[in-house]
């Protein structure tokens, strides 16, 4: 059975800077992601987006501007199952405004494009993040 998870992949502007939310997870081999996690029976993939988000990050809708039509899907493997990740590009409206990590996490990063893609380590993800990168900085959101 296919696991299916959503989140956002958040920037914000700083100066000339985009900046890509990182969060360290505080279990198994500690992976840097995006917040996201899995959908709850009944509800569906944005909502799922908005609780990880604030439950992980302490961000929630009103703290965002969620760019609805720049979506990506990534599929992979985790431990030998198949396993569905939506995102949707969100920008931080306030960029000074502090992450609230929850005990999922330990660790934030806000990265720039390139070093948000060294710290993930996937394929998917750097060709995901470069493509929003791309978009922000040639204003075609």
């Amino acid at each position: 059975m296919t696991k299916r998870a959503a989140g956002f992949l958040i920037f914000r502007r700083l100066c000339e800077r985009i900046e890509y939310l990182m969060l360290q997870a505080s279990y198994g081999q500690h992976h840097w992601s995006p917040p996201k996690g899995h959908v709850d029976p009944g509800e569906d993939d944005y909502a799922t987006a908005l609780r990880e988000t604030t439950e992980e990050a302490g961000y929630t809708e009103g703290d965002l501007n969620v760019y609805r039509n720049q979506t990506r899907t990534l599929e992979y493997k985790v431990k030998g199952h198949d396993k569905v990740v939506i995102y949707w590009l969100a920008e931080l409206r306030n960029a000074s405004l502090e992450v609230k990590l929850s005990d999922e996490h330990q660790d934030m990063k806000w990265l720039e494009c390139d070093a948000a893609i060294k710290i993930a380590g996937y394929d998917d993800f750097a060709k995901m993040v470069r493509e929003f990168d791309t978009k922000i900085k040639t204003n075609e959101l």
